[in-house]
């Protein structure tokens, strides 16, 4: 595909689309991994990915890249323009960050990630965490080498490094600073509505519904929002995800629980959510910075806020209330609004965190945030997780893990070799709360439509003001633009306060 241009510009976009070419079919290998691919096709999977991932690192800090960029760096006419200068100030960070791993250390990390998944998933079932512990030492070990790398400031800590991948300028201490005062809002607020006098029905939680029909529900809401089944499509894997190649071609899926509906809803509006970003994105930018998200914290912003502001509104309920017997079947007519309403806004903590509700999800990040923090510096050895991990789920949640299935094998992402990556949850539904708060402004009447089904008006707004751009604002210079304040965990408390006082009767 490589082109013959003396534009400098020009040249740069093929090189790093050709790249992104490589890359994004690494994606798909995952994708197909989680889904459908054979227990047996592991081996030969993780060498494909391996290999991969070697080849799209030596193109990423190839000195071709970097005379590319270097070039249209010095093109002053070219830099005059915003979009341009955006790309390529994107694309010098992304080329520093990869100057400086050694290739081999990109193909071990690939290939031992993907045969971890493959072991994490087989220890999850089993609900033994020493039969996963060997591999999460080797990653771990990666980790740090990966983040010896790259380096972090004097002042820092190696997490700050990979923290840095997934929301630039993060660091552990700035986290610790957004986490700290927010702890005890969340934990004095869970407290009222545990002793409120009004507690909300969760009887519909318990609801036998089967998965056929969940899935024909997952799919009616899916499409009802805004997800487009002609550039995506919706599967099932072990843990919810959503990838794909590009924005013509979103993967995403979900998991069914007979016994509770809004595991499956909830979970099918998150991924729902980080794929009408991923659609909303500029097919003539795709495989540039301006044609990626902004950072996951962003990316999350988007999937936490349809789930949530949306997905658990009253309005919301108003609208899908009679969907569901046409859809389900009968049974669920005997729930009153209320009683469905409630259901989705039960506040309980509870060992899973992508089952939790809003009060007490944020704990569960703050957990993972503690014991990743700890393994990266080295304080903590890997075996000693599980313990760590129950304890702060007493003090934090008042709960005892009763397994590791519910415990710190609950989640994929550090068999992906993913540490520095949680916190982008919390972050995201700061960024959620701020955001819609400046959507409702802007649009009065907003949430109301919800009960009628209108949920076009909300995306346009986000492929508006948030997916169009890319990369070309900054995590915090995105959310000064469009909400006209800086990051704060105000908009957060007033949705929760201001939903949940109520519905508790408080």
């Amino acid at each position: 595909m490589s082109t013959t241009t003396t534009n400098p510009v020009e040249a740069l976009v093929v090189h790093l689309q050709e790249t992104a070419l490589l890359s994004t079919s690494n994606n798909l290998l995952d994708w197909d991994q989680e889904t459908t691919m054979p227990p047996g096709g592991l081996e030969w999977r993780a060498r494909q990915q391996a290999l991969i991932a070697r080849i799209v690192h030596e193109r990423a800090s190839s000195i071709e890249r970097g005379d590319l960029i270097s070039a249209v760096e010095a093109d002053r006419e070219a830099m005059a323009d915003a979009e341009t200068a955006a790309m390529v100030r994107e694309a010098r960070r992304d080329y520093e960050k990869a100057t400086k791993l050694p290739a081999t250390l990109v193909e071990e990390m690939a290939k031992t990630s993907s045969m971890a998944k493959h072991e994490w998933a087989e220890a999850r079932a089993a609900s033994d965490f020493k039969r996963f512990a060997p591999w999460l030492e080797k990653l771990v070990g990666l980790l740090r080498a990966q983040a010896d790398c790259f380096g972090f400031a004097k002042d820092g800590e190696r997490w700050d490094a990979l923290a840095d991948l997934y929301e630039p300028g993060c660091t552990a201490k700035y986290v610790a600073g957004v986490f700290d005062p927010l702890r005890p809002r969340l934990q004095g607020l869970i407290a009222d509505l545990s002793k409120a006098p009004k507690q909300p029905s969760n009887a519909f939680n318990d609801h036998f519904v089967s998965i056929d029909a969940q899935e024909a529900l997952s799919r009616f809401v899916a499409d009802k929002i805004g997800f487009d089944f002609n550039r995506g499509r919706l599967d099932r894997s072990t843990h919810p995800f959503c990838g794909g190649t590009h924005c013509n071609d979103v993967r995403m899926t979900t998991r069914y629980n007979e016994r509770c509906v809004n595991d499956a809803l909830g979970s099918t509006m998150h991924e729902s959510g980080h794929a009408i970003y991923e659609q909303g994105l500029p097919f003539a930018r795709i495989g540039t910075p301006l044609g990626e998200s902004v950072s996951l914290g962003i990316h999350e912003s988007q999937s936490r806020m349809w789930e949530n502001q949306v997905g658990r509104s009253r309005a919301f309920w108003q609208w899908l209330a009679p969907e569901l017997t046409r859809i389900v079947g009968s049974g669920v007519e005997r729930y009153s609004l209320d009683d469905l309403y409630g259901a989705a806004n039960v506040v309980e903590p509870g060992f899973i965190r992508v089952e939790a509700d809003e009060a007490t999800y944020n704990l569960h990040v703050m957990v993972r945030f503690e014991i990743e923090r700890a393994v990266i510096g080295g304080s903590l050895e890997v075996a000693g997780i599980p313990s760590v991990w129950n304890r702060l789920y007493k003090e934090l949640l008042g709960l005892d893990v009763p397994d590791d299935r519910r415990g710190c094998l609950q989640d994929i992402h550090w068999s992906m070799g993913a540490m520095g990556y949680f916190p982008t949850y919390t972050l995201g539904n700061l960024y959620a709360s701020q955001f819609f708060e400046a959507a409702c402004a802007e649009m009065p009447g907003l949430v109301d439509g919800f009960s009628r089904g209108e949920f076009a008006g909300l995306k346009t707004w986000l492929n508006r003001n948030i997916h169009m751009h890319g990369k070309r604002y900054s995590p915090a210079e995105l959310v000064q633009r469009v909400t006209g304040k800086p990051l704060s965990a105000e908009p957060l408390m007033r949705h929760l306060e201001g939903k949940l006082r109520p519905l508790y009767g408080i």
